[in-house]
């Protein structure tokens, strides 16, 4: 017999805190009805402050739990958090391209303590091979900043498409202002913005576990406008119930 919970296939770093990462995809997928499927694509070093180190899995590894678990278990969407090395994108495409559903990339490029986490050749492999792949990107501002090479977030929106991305939602959470607006860029129209209440942070974990949710929505089979407003409710939802296991920042309070 197989279950109706749609399993969505995670590739995140692993935080050993518990507020980002693959524990945050796991929590998350779960909490909204789904199964997580999981590939660790780093180890990292890091507390709830910061980010000291990471190191990359193993790629053969990888491949090999990649193949037994897909062999076993049909996937409803992909989900991509942080990346250990450019080598990983053309495994990640090639799974892509087994599996055929939609898929979320959370631009991992920076901890929230300031940690560079992408290098040069990291970040420009994503923007050719991967970018033209992905369904819903979801940067942060100053991550699609980064990714676009300028500051205006209309023109970085603009040109994230223009790399191939199809839905481009950049979050303003870490952007001044008395409300957090989101920006979902699309080819048809005007950006559409979302706009919600700014709550006490900073916060850990929250852009993983907003790609986590918007991946296991698409994978039930909501459009993509349905999935990215009901994400964005559901990750406000978990911030209001924000907590803070150590001395630095707050994570989502995934568990209902």
């Amino acid at each position: 017999m197989t279950d109706s919970r749609p399993a969505v296939l995670c590739l995140s770093g692993h935080d050993p805190g518990g507020g980002a990462g693959i524990q945050a995809d796991i929590e998350t997928v779960l909490s909204l009805g789904g199964h997580g499927l999981t590939l660790i694509t780093a180890h990292t070093v890091q507390d709830s402050a910061n980010v000291a180190r990471i190191r990359a899995a193993d790629l053969a590894l990888l491949r090999e739990q990649a193949a037994a678990v897909l062999a076993d278990v049909k996937v409803g969407a992909i989900k991509i958090g942080l990346l250990g090395e450019p080598a990983q994108i053309a495994f990640i495409n090639e799974l892509i391209e087994r599996t055929g559903v939609p898929v979320v990339l959370d631009p991992v490029l920076r901890a929230g303590g300031g940690t560079e986490l992408a290098c040069a050749a990291l970040l420009e492999e994503m923007k050719r091979e991967l970018l033209p792949r992905v369904d819903v990107l979801t940067p942060n501002a100053l991550e699609a900043r980064r990714l676009a090479g300028t500051q205006d977030l209309d023109a970085a929106g603009a040109a994230l498409l223009a790399l191939g991305a199809r839905n481009v939602l950049i979050t303003g959470g870490d952007e001044p202002g008395e409300a957090v607006v989101n920006r979902w860029h699309r080819d048809s129209g005007t950006p559409r913005t979302f706009s919600w209440p700014r709550l006490p942070g900073p916060f850990h974990g929250a852009g993983c576990t907003l790609a986590a949710a918007i991946a296991t929505l698409l994978a039930r089979g909501l459009p993509v406008g349905e999935a990215l407003a009901d994400a964005q409710a559901y990750v406000h939802a978990t911030l209001q119930r924000a907590f803070a296991p150590g001395r630095g920042r707050r994570i989502p309070g995934r568990a209902p």
